[in-house]
């Protein structure tokens, strides 16, 4: 069913009335540029036609009411006294308000219904989206303008701050700004953006391993704190500052592992500026020659892989029609992106999903996507 409608209907259901605003906020899926955003780098990823869908009205009480159609634990808090962080869903939806407040925005109160296809734990940003579609939530009551940066930040301190969770602001800054039909290049410095048109003639199909991951594990902490003091032995305040010159030439009495890790980083940083001028000159072949090289660093450099996504990654690569497939999201599970010819994306997805299948016992879950827009109140 079309999850806007759905979204609607149970609002109705629930409420007696029309929604005032329906709001959609897209998970993404990153081409290429992984773990490159907290170290200030560059990032290019793209918005999926998968989406948290809410639909709200105001309320005057200062409180904030959700009910999601895929969780058990509704949610019911007071704006104003908000208490510490715990655990579930509604977490994201009370750190993004915590961070309004703590910005200095005055806020109302709503209720609403939520829904979302994008799976939880498959790094496709279903908790970015959610943070997005909270934020605009509180935009579209107040009459407020949307500020795509800005609201970025907001989600970006939410998962920080308040979830526990040291990402980087990729997947806020996607999820809040993309454009259809294209991905975007980012500049995580300073959140400068580059539209990157897809190459023609091309699909992107996300190949969904069935192995989770949680940002808030050591792992994904892990790499942050490793990244950060790599940056400190070569005296730079983030990886992104560091050239390969300076890298080779002063990376004596460097830990192998914190070697690796910057490796990783000024290596991807590089990949995804050749990238963009490959799609940018419509050539898939070469663009997926950098996908692939993105992998096999976030094998053998960054060590976030698991043999699912090793796995997933080789048998698309040798699949026919594929330019070039990499592990995508935090790593330790979750899901591959593949870089397919249009025509072959049909076959591509049934002959990877058996492969997989015969090896592992489990079946994968395959999207084949197209690049839309950012957060957006919907209109009827």
């Amino acid at each position: 069913m079309n999850l806007k409608k759905l979204v609607q209907q149970r609002f109705e259901e629930k409420f007696g009335e029309q929604p005032a605003f329906v709001i959609r906020a897209p998970g993404r899926v990153n081409l290429i540029g992984e773990h490159t955003d907290y170290n200030d780098g560059f990032v290019m990823p793209m918005a999926i036609d998968r989406a948290v869908w809410l639909a709200i009205r105001p309320r005057e009480d200062g409180r904030v009411s959700a009910h999601s159609l895929e969780m058990d634990d509704p949610i019911d808090f007071e704006i104003s006294n908000l208490g510490k962080p715990g655990q579930g869903w509604g977490e994201y939806v009370k750190g993004v308000t915590w961070a309004l407040l703590e910005e200095g925005f005055e806020l109302s109160g709503w209720e609403g219904v939520l829904t979302s296809d994008i799976p939880v734990g498959a790094g496709l940003s279903s908790s970015a989206a959610l943070e997005m579609a909270t934020a605009m939530a509180f935009m579209a009551i107040s009459n407020t303008e949307w500020n795509a940066p800005q609201m970025a930040r907001i989600g970006q301190r939410a998962e920080n701050d308040w979830a526990g969770a040291n990402t980087g602001i990729m997947d806020q800054m996607i999820s809040a700004s993309a454009a259809q039909d294209h991905a975007l290049m980012i500049d995580c410095r300073d959140l400068s953006t580059q539209l990157v048109p897809l190459p023609p003639k091309t699909s992107i199909v996300i190949l969904d391993t069935m192995t989770r991951h949680t940002h808030t594990g050591s792992g994904y902490n892990d790499r942050r704190n490793e990244c950060e003091a790599a940056a400190k032995h070569f005296g730079v305040e983030f990886l992104r500052d560091l050239d390969k010159v300076t890298l080779q030439k002063n990376s004596i009495g460097l830990d192998k592992t914190l070697l690796r890790r910057a490796i990783h980083v000024v290596s991807e940083n590089d990949r995804v500026i050749q990238a963009m001028s490959a799609m940018q000159n419509q050539d898939p072949h070469i663009m997926g020659l950098f996908m692939n090289a993105s992998h096999d660093s976030l094998r053998d450099n960054f060590e976030v892989t698991n043999r699912d996504l090793d796995l997933m990654a080789a048998l698309a690569q040798e699949t026919k029609g594929c330019y070039g497939a990499r592990m995508t999201g935090g790593g330790f599970g979750g899901c591959v992106v593949a870089l397919v010819q249009e025509e072959q994306a049909e076959r591509f997805a049934t002959e990877v999903a058996a492969d997989y299948f015969n090896v592992t016992d489990m079946q994968p879950h395959i999207y084949i996507c197209k690049a839309t827009g950012g957060t957006e109140v919907v209109k009827n």
